[in-house]
């Protein structure tokens, strides 16, 4: 049976050619979404180690001893990584070597994006963000031996 308006084509090909067209987009549009939640957890990994590496090097600033600064560091920087899909295996380096009044403490954050949910399109190695942030200490604060 023919339609009348469309002349050469049987009720049936609309289905057909609209099943086809789905069947070859819905991979491209799925992988299209993977990549779009990798570069998304690629932005965020950066943000996050970023502010987390601020937010050390504040912290470790205020404190009174170089052991004190790099653990408020540390505890700051745990505390801020601990979505293990954006921010995988953090690792916090705090370096203290001027830490004195009017000195500064330096802090180092880097992690890995977490490959887990994202297997279809492999991401490309390395996928490791770093972030180093300075914190100047008040000059006219006494030091704690």
């Amino acid at each position: 049976m023919k339609h009348l308006g469309h002349p050469g084509h049987v009720a049936g090909d609309r289905g057909s050619a609209d099943a086809l067209g789905l069947a070859l987009l819905a991979p491209a549009a799925i992988g299209l979404a993977v990549v779009i939640v990798f570069l998304g957890r690629g932005v965020d990994s950066r943000a996050t180690v970023q502010s987390a590496a601020e937010s050390a090097a504040q912290a470790a600033a205020q404190e009174r001893t170089p052991a004190a600064a790099v653990a408020a560091a540390n505890d700051v920087g745990a505390a801020m990584l601990v979505d293990r899909a954006t921010c995988d295996s953090p690792s916090v380096v705090v370096d203290t070597s001027a830490f004195r009044p009017g000195g500064s403490v330096a802090v180092t954050i880097s992690c890995t994006v977490s490959p887990d949910g994202l297997e279809l399109i492999g991401p490309p190695p390395p996928n490791e963000y770093t972030a180093t942030a300075f914190a100047a200490i008040d000059p006219l604060r006494a030091a704690t031996p």
